[in-house]
């Protein structure tokens, strides 16, 4: 068999001297190698596995389900989420009722720019959306995260300096394995027919576009929310509202 990853999740009922030692020498004797281990979240411990043997996975299962001492949450194929978990120590928050939504804090920009590079390491045609209020951080994020995942990145519209609408790009700036950064506002509403033939041209790329001010967008265009594969919300705190009243009247070169 090929090694596979697994994602463990446990919670500690009583956090007894030698608990994770015990847990830890299970899984040596399973030959089932720790990857990585950290606490999530509060008494709650995530590893990340590694076994060629999927029956061994199946076996250790049943065999902590019998520990006192913990209860398994999580044991299946490592999700995206699950990776970060262990690495950063807590989840990322998701909307309960539009699971493809995750919400960050501004606070948690060292998380969201490792999220952000893990999906554009991706291959192929992904579309995702960012919303925030103006300066909040989003387009940095974005560069960020394509410096993460090794990504060249090109604005086809963008109010990071300066009202940016481009009706071209060069050769090298449409390699599909480029990273397109759109404003959403601009690229609708402030832009030019060329610049809105080049829009429809990217769109149509099997590549990673990242279209801040989504809801704007599809307000605006002949696109609709399907085209999003996720969504982002960036909040300067997390009771922060996302609201977009004075988003296409106010002057642009303040930055959004």
């Amino acid at each position: 068999m090929n090694t596979k990853q697994w994602y463990m999740e446990y919670k500690i009922h009583k956090n007894r001297p030698g608990l994770l030692g015990d847990i830890a020498s299970l899984l040596g004797m399973l030959e089932v190698n720790i990857l990585t281990i950290n606490g999530v979240e509060d008494r709650t411990r995530g590893m990340l596995l590694q076994t060629d043997d999927d029956e061994k996975i199946e076996l250790l299962g049943k065999m902590l389900a019998k520990v006192e001492n913990i209860s398994i949450v999580t044991l299946r194929p490592p999700r995206l989420t699950d990776i970060l978990a262990v690495r950063h120590g807590r989840y990322i928050e998701r909307d309960s009722d539009d699971r493809k939504t995750f919400r960050f804090t501004r606070d948690e920009l060292g998380l969201l720019v490792d999220f952000l590079g893990e999906l554009f390491k991706q291959d192929g045609n992904q579309t995702i959306g960012l919303r925030g209020m103006p300066r909040v951080g989003k387009t940095e994020s974005i560069i960020a995260g394509s410096v993460c995942a090794n990504k060249r990145w090109a604005f086809v519209s963008s109010t990071l300096l300066r009202q940016t609408v481009r009706s071209q790009l060069s050769e090298e700036e449409m390699n599909p394995h480029n990273v397109f950064i759109i404003d959403g506002i601009v690229s609708t509403i402030r832009s030019n027919d060329k610049h809105y033939g080049l829009l429809q041209d990217i769109m149509a790329m099997p590549s990673t576009k990242v279209i801040e001010h989504p809801d704007i967008f599809v307000r605006e265009s002949s696109f609709d929310y399907d085209v999003f594969d996720c969504i982002i919300e960036l909040r300067n705190t997390p009771d922060e509202e996302i609201t977009y009243e004075n988003f296409t009247t106010a002057g642009l070169d303040g930055g959004f």
